[in-house]
C-alpha cells in the first residue's frame, strides 16, 4: 500500500505539469505567431514480480507475468506548428507566412532566433524591425522619403518614391526552414533558437525550397485552440483527482490494516 501512495503521486505530479502546459497555452492565446504545446508522458519502470515464460513446478509455462508499474512521468512537451488563422491589419509592415517557414531575427549577441511573428516597424534609421526593435538578420532600410511599400508574396520589398512611377526594390525578405522544427527551443517573444535536434536551417527566398509564401498587410495568430484546451484541461483535472482518491483509499488501507488488533 506505501507503493501506490507515491505511484499516484507521480499521476498527480504529471498532471500538475500537464495543468502548467495548458494555462501557457491559454495565457497566449491572443499571442501572434504562438504555437501551442503538448505534455507528453511515459511510464516509469516496472517492479517484475515473476516474469512471463516462467517454468511451473508441474512443468507447464506460465504465459504471462506478474509486473507492478510506478507511476508516470513528464518525458516532453512538444510544439505543434501547425498554421494559425490570418488576420487582415493593411498594415505595410505585418506580414504572415503562408506555409513552413520563420523570419530570421538577429539578436544583439550576434546570433540569429527564428520567429513567426511578422509584426515590423520602422526604427530612426528606417530599418524593419521587431517589437523589440531588434533587426532582420538580412537588414533592410526603408528610405525616409518613401511614398508606400510593397512587399511580393516571395519577400521582394520595393518602395514607390516621390518622382517616380515605378517602384525599386530595397531589399529581400528571406525565410529560413528546419528539418525538426519541434527541436526548436523557445526564447520567449515568440522567438526561438536552433539546437543540434532542429538541424542547421535551410535559408531561402519565399517560396522555394518548400518555404511557404509571404502575404503582406496580415499577421498570423496563435495556433491555440481554446475548445481543445479547456477539453484537455478537464481531463488533466479529473486525472488528478482520481490520483488523489488514489492515494485517499492506500490512507484508509492502511489505517484499516493499523485497527485490526483493536
Amino acid at each position: 500500500m506505501i507503493k501506490s501512495l507515491f505511484t499516484a503521486a507521480t499521476g498527480m505530479g504529471a498532471m500538475q505539469e500537464n495543468i502548467n502546459v495548458i494555462s501557457n497555452n491559454l495565457a497566449n492565446v491572443s499571442t501572434n505567431g504562438f504555437k501551442r504545446s503538448r505534455a507528453e508522458f511515459q511510464d516509469l519502470l516496472y517492479q517484475t514480480l515473476r516474469m512471463p515464460g516462467t517454468e511451473t513446478p508441474q512443468g507447464t509455462q506460465i504465459p504471462t507475468g506478474i509486473q507492478i508499474g510506478m507511476g508516470s512521468k513528464l518525458a516532453a512537451v512538444s510544439k505543434n506548428f501547425q498554421q494559425g488563422d490570418f488576420q487582415q491589419t493593411n498594415n505595410e509592415l505585418d506580414l504572415a507566412i503562408q506555409g513552413k517557414g520563420f523570419f530570421q531575427i538577429l539578436q544583439p549577441d550576434g546570433t540569429t532566433a527564428y520567429t513567426r511573428t511578422g509584426t515590423f516597424k520602422l526604427d530612426n534609421a528606417g530599418q524593419m524591425v521587431t517589437a523589440d526593435g531588434e533587426p532582420m538578420a538580412t537588414p533592410i532600410t526603408i528610405p525616409q522619403d518613401a511614398l508606400s511599400i510593397s512587399i511580393s508574396n516571395t519577400g521582394a520589398v520595393s518602395v514607390l518614391r516621390p518622382g517616380t512611377v515605378t517602384p525599386s526594390v530595397v531589399g529581400q525578405v528571406e525565410l529560413a526552414n528546419f528539418v525538426n522544427p519541434a527541436g526548436l527551443i523557445s526564447m520567449g517573444r515568440g522567438l526561438y533558437k536552433e539546437t543540434d535536434a532542429s538541424g542547421t536551417p535551410a535559408v531561402g527566398n519565399a517560396g522555394t525550397s518548400e518555404l511557404g509564401l509571404l502575404q503582406q498587410g496580415s499577421i498570423e495568430t496563435s495556433n491555440v485552440n481554446v475548445v481543445e484546451e479547456l477539453t484537455n484541461m478537464i481531463l488533466a483535472q479529473r486525472a488528478y483527482e482520481m490520483n488523489s482518491k488514489a492515494i485517499t483509499t492506500s490512507d484508509e488501507m492502511m489505517q484499516t490494516a493499523n485497527n485490526t488488533k483493536r
